[in-house]
């Protein structure tokens, strides 16, 4: 006998990836050359000093214990320190910021501590899939607001009012964005702060891409009252090449992050100890460090443009973030069948853009965590 599952999965299926890697790993394991470009994953190792410090930090007396659950006062020190130095942004170190085991569970804990059941949720689309999904799961309702080219990949205010607002909670977005690398500037960020002010809307910025390929990090918290209606997610995955450390972090007013932490609190018992060490040693890399990772990130992406070319893809030169977004070219049919294609008959995996919402129809995504010579490799094939 089989239980039945909760309602609430009806409406939320198994995440794209988990599926499609399962293909994938199939034909890899019959042998098949497979070049993986899907998964924004870092293939780059973080800095030395911070393996160092995980390591070394093993033999100290509370390693291996239950440790707080807002994180050790040198961990939010060095994020509050971070803030300070590379977005201008003032944060009290106790009160007003909240390490998390990835900004993925960030995105989880804030959907738990402020929607109910019938709240609506404003999703951009195209958008990171999870949005729609914890939104699902905790039985709140999705509601969209299209992104497109012409408008820089930017709310469109004037169709966001026409819409019925007074159900909606909250709103994600997600700058620089993820797929399109769009990049928001002050003015883009207070004009959001204002909207949602106006409307009574609990705004929450995910950050995880500044400092990739992008001259100028911003963070929403840098707008004048933001802290009103804004909180921000933040992560070392992409920055720092710790995607699977499983470091993140929530900042802003002390009385969101306390609502979260009345979730957390009820679901882990605080990170490991080694992570926290390693994670606040990292955050007082510089410009040094960021210079030499996008120097890397910048002759992949020469390269990816050219696989891009290839394929008959025009793309955006401007954008930033560890992922190329391409506009098929005329007739090229369906992103899906198009992608599948390439998968079967040249072994190279690339993101279809359907899988992040009805304005990805068109696009393909290529992710930057390929070596060079992979994407030699690639461009060969065809």
């Amino acid at each position: 006998m089989i239980i039945e599952s909760a309602n609430r999965l009806n409406q939320t299926a198994e995440y794209y990836f988990s599926r499609k890697l399962k293909e994938v790993r199939a034909l890899a394991a019959q042998g098949k050359p497979i070049i993986n470009m899907g998964i924004g994953s870092p293939d780059l190792p973080p800095p030395p000093h911070v393996i160092e410090a995980l390591t070394t930090s093993l033999v100290d007396g509370p390693a291996h214990q239950y440790q707080s659950y807002k994180g050790l006062p040198q961990l939010t020190a060095a994020m509050a320190d971070f803030y300070k130095d590379q977005y201008g942004v003032n944060l009290d170190a106790e009160t007003e910021i909240l390490p998390l085991m990835g900004s993925k569970e960030g995105i989880m804990h804030i959907s738990m501590a402020f929607l109910n059941p019938g709240d609506e949720v404003l999703i951009p689309n195209p958008g990171y899939p999870t949005y729609t999904s914890v939104t699902r799961l905790v039985e709140a309702e999705p509601v969209y607001y299209n992104l497109d080219a012409a408008h820089n990949w930017m709310p469109d205010y004037e169709s966001l009012q026409k819409k019925d607002l007074s159900k909606v909670k909250l709103m994600w977005v997600n700058y620089p964005h993820m797929p399109t690398g769009a990049k928001a500037t002050q003015a883009d960020f207070e004009k959001l702060v204002a909207f949602a002010k106006a409307n009574q809307i609990l705004l929450v910025n995910d950050n995880p891409y500044s400092f990739i390929l992008n001259e100028n990090p911003q963070s929403i918290l840098a707008v004048a009252g933001a802290k009103d209606v804004a909180i921000e997610l933040n992560s070392l995955s992409k920055s720092f090449n710790m995607s699977g450390w499983r470091v993140g972090m929530l900042l802003g007013a002390s009385a969101y992050i306390d609502t979260v932490l009345t979730v957390k609190s009820n679901m882990d018992s605080g990170m490991f100890y080694g992570i926290q060490k390693g994670a606040a040693a990292v955050l007082k890399e510089g410009k040094e460090w960021f210079d030499g990772l996008n120097a890397v990130y910048k002759n992949r992406r020469d390269l990816m443009w050219q696989l891009a070319d290839v394929l008959g893809c025009t793309y955006d030169q401007e954008a930033a973030g560890m992922f190329i977004w391409a506009k098929l070219p005329e007739g090229a049919g369906d992103a899906e069948a198009f992608i599948d294609d390439i998968l079967i008959n040249k072994s190279v995996f690339i993101t279809p853009g359907t899988i992040f919402g009805s304005q990805g129809a068109g696009y393909i995504r290529f992710s930057l965590c390929v070596t060079e010579e992979k994407i030699k490799e690639a461009i060969s094939r065809f």
